[in-house]
């Protein structure tokens, strides 16, 4: 699977797709970029005259590539987007610096474990500059779309 073929795939779109660019990427990593353009619509009144990206959007992004991405790589061709969806089951982040409208963030990622379709990987988010900006643990989990018929 190519790398923007995965990100096409994610059950996400504007205003809420947080992966610009896949960069790295094998069964034991992931690496992607985001820039956070200066008028996405969380900005407005997070932080009067000073707007700085809310951590839950830092968490989101991490997620996406760190967790859904990677997620749907591990399951390569069984991932169909009819069939199959993506959710968070647990996070724990650390922030250290604020990213700021305009900014670009990197996101590194290692599997702990993908099994049963859940993953667990260990995410660090960092700036152009290779500063720590946030760090922690997600998890997520596939599952199949509920059959109708």
């Amino acid at each position: 699977m190519i790398r923007k073929d995965i990100i096409e795939k994610l059950p996400y779109a504007k205003p809420f797709l947080f992966v610009d660019e896949i960069l790295e990427l094998d069964d034991n990593h992931i690496v992607g970029s985001y820039t956070f353009l200066k008028d996405e619509y969380f900005y407005e009144g997070h932080f009067k005259d000073n707007p700085i990206t809310p951590g839950v959007i830092l968490t989101e992004c991490m997620a996406q590539i760190g967790m859904a991405c990677f997620g749907i790589h591990l399951l390569r061709d069984a991932w169909d987007q009819e069939q199959w969806s993506v959710a968070m089951t647990s996070s724990e982040v650390n922030f250290y610096k604020p990213v700021f409208p305009g900014e670009k963030v990197i996101v590194k990622a290692e599997k702990v474990y993908f099994r049963f379709n859940k993953l667990k990987c260990n995410v660090v988010m960092y700036n152009t500059k290779e500063v720590i900006v946030a760090k922690g643990v997600v998890a997520g989990i596939a599952f199949q779309n509920k059959d109708e018929s």
